[in-house]
């Protein structure tokens, strides 16, 4: 793939990083190949390795981000993450960071998820059983069925194709954090959290949720944080890669946490100000996709594109 690719891709034409399916091994093997072909050592992706030019908080960036900005919306009216009841999709790296820094703003988890069936756990997936999800993912490549058989107290419900809905949006809860993959919250997804007292919607995947949930969650006046504002923290840090590979320093855990926590908190704040000041307050989406149209327009009039 790389062979073909590296014409293509350059630290400054476009720079590829991981999603579903590419974590940091695979994005070794890639940047192992183009640095063969090529016999440079440059930011021509990002997700790399801390050993050979990665970022600390790279693989954390999406996961954390979509905190934040839920934290940013919350604070909107005047709350905290702290003993929210959180449901999350997904058991990969951006599920498995989300629930790491809604422990560690205060929040509980209670559900992962994967390709097979999801785990509801009511007591709360704490550091010890986040740490034990992480091994079995990330090391073992295992299956999340296996999580009630180490934590009891935990269910497990496969996946059942005939079903119009996912179960697992059906619990009680205050926040969702939709973390797995696109069109994952339908119209009936949507109506079960509503009904569920879910007020608080953060996307760390793209596009999770369909069109006609989409507006179910506008007309019922919740905090939604669409993907294109709640997930940008992974191309953020991808940007900060970046700097730190043109630099050829690198920047410690802290400092890059705070910096994707500012850029997150610049991120609500277009938006927020954006939907204020088109007429559509606390409506998210509008206010990204009018700040976005904005930023690339004035940007495009400036170059004399227009």
């Amino acid at each position: 793939f790389m062979t073909e690719l590296f014409r293509h891709i350059g630290p400054n034409t476009d720079v590829p990083a991981g999603d579903i399916g590419v974590g940091g091994r695979e994005i070794g093997f890639l940047f192992g190949q183009y640095k063969r072909l090529r016999n440079e050592f440059t930011g021509v992706l990002t997700g790399k390795g801390l050993s050979w030019g990665g970022s600390l908080i790279q693989p954390e960036a999406t996961g954390y981000g979509a905190v934040y900005f839920a934290a940013e919306m919350l604070a909107t009216r005047n709350e905290t993450l702290t003993g929210k009841t959180c449901l999350v999709s997904g058991s990969g790296t951006v599920a498995q960071y989300t629930t790491e820094k809604i422990n560690q703003l205060g929040g509980k988890v209670v559900t992962l998820s994967d390709s097979g069936g999801y785990i509801y756990d009511p007591e709360g997936i704490n550091d010890e059983k986040l740490a034990w999800v992480m091994n079995l993912k990330n090391v073992r490549r295992g299956r999340i069925r296996e999580y009630p058989e180490k934590f009891t107290g935990a269910t497990y419900t496969p996946t059942d194709p005939n079903l119009d809905y996912n179960p697992l949006w059906d619990h009680k809860a205050d926040c969702a954090f939709p973390s797995a993959t696109q069109n994952e919250i339908n119209s009936r997804d949507a109506d079960n959290l509503l009904r569920n007292g879910v007020y608080v919607v953060s996307e760390g995947a793209n596009m999770p949720t369909m069109p006609d949930g989409v507006e179910k969650f506008i007309d019922a006046g919740i905090l939604y944080g669409p993907g294109k504002a709640a997930n940008a923290g992974g191309v953020a840090v991808s940007g900060l890669e970046m700097s730190q590979n043109s630099l050829r320093l690198s920047w410690s855990r802290e400092e890059m946490d705070e910096r994707l926590k500012g850029i997150m908190h610049s991120i609500h704040k277009a938006c927020y100000e954006a939907a204020e000041k088109y007429g559509t307050p606390g409506n998210y989406v509008n206010g990204a996709n009018i700040a976005g149209f904005i930023k690339v327009a004035n940007t495009m009039m400036d170059l004399g594109l227009v």
